[in-house]
């Protein structure tokens, strides 16, 4: 399959871990400005696959290419991390102690150190990036609250804005509805629809309502035992009987 036309191609990834194949011969492929969403029941190796993307491990076989030139195996994170690939994990990552405008300098500055971050005179096109940010994150009337005093939805939300500060070109956002009341979810599932475009998105979920929120007309990949079980539209997947067996079937989904 020709690799040009993808922002992010898989071929034949496999990665083991004593002995046990977290990927295996995994194949997949996203187009720039492309929401995909990835779910699968526990162990299906989700999360390594996103270990595998950022370089917190390397691949035993295959190849991970981004924008069709750069071979993600044979760089560090921060390699990756600077070519425009950032990850939210499940667990919100945000400086408490810091103001929301504060984590979202922070993320602006790069290379500086917090210190300095925080010092600094933001000049006009970071002023006006940030409270961009903000409005799109739907935090503005909160910008000078701390962090930690946010509620769990909006630490959330805060973090995606953190990786828009990063100019992320590849958000990869680990289960974002976990914890999240129904209004949070809704307001979540509408905040990464409205990136999808701008930023390419990969989403791994475990929430179903959730997923079919962001998914329609997308589609939706399903992992099983470190390889792509089934591939398509929200509603094929969810009928298939070989997803269902794995995955639907058991108690995995909320």
């Amino acid at each position: 399959m020709s690799q040009h036309l993808f922002q992010l191609a898989a071929e034949g990834v496999s990665k083991s871990f004593d002995g046990f194949k977290a990927i295996n011969d995994l194949n997949f492929y996203l187009e720039a400005g492309e929401l995909r969403t990835v779910i699968g029941p526990n162990g299906a190796g989700k999360t390594t696959f996103l270990d595998l993307i950022t370089g917190r491990t390397q691949p035993d076989s295959g190849k991970i290419e981004f924008e069709g030139k750069h071979d993600l195996s044979a760089l560090s994170e921060h390699e990756i991390y600077r070519l425009g690939i950032g990850r939210k994990f499940q667990t919100p990552t945000v400086y408490t102690d810091h103001t929301v405008l504060e984590n979202l300098v922070l993320s602006l500055a790069g290379s500086r150190s917090v210190w300095r971050s925080l010092f600094f005179k933001l000049n006009r096109s970071q002023r006006e990036r940030t409270e961009e940010i903000l409005t799109t994150i739907n935090l503005t009337e909160h910008r000078d609250r701390k962090a930690g005093t946010l509620a769990h939805g909006q630490k959330q939300w805060l973090e995606i804005g953190m990786l828009l500060a990063q100019e992320a070109k590849l958000l990869l956002v680990d289960e974002p509805a976990a914890g999240m009341t129904d209004e949070e979810t809704a307001r979540t599932a509408e905040l990464l629809l409205s990136l999808a475009g701008k930023h390419t998105i990969v989403v791994i979920e475990h929430d179903m309502v959730f997923v079919r929120q962001i998914s329609k007309d997308r589609k939706v990949t399903v992992l099983h035992q470190g390889s792509v079980l089934c591939e398509g539209p929200v509603d094929r997947v969810q009928a298939d009987p070989k997803v269902i067996e794995v995955y639907l079937g058991r108690k995995h989904v909320r």
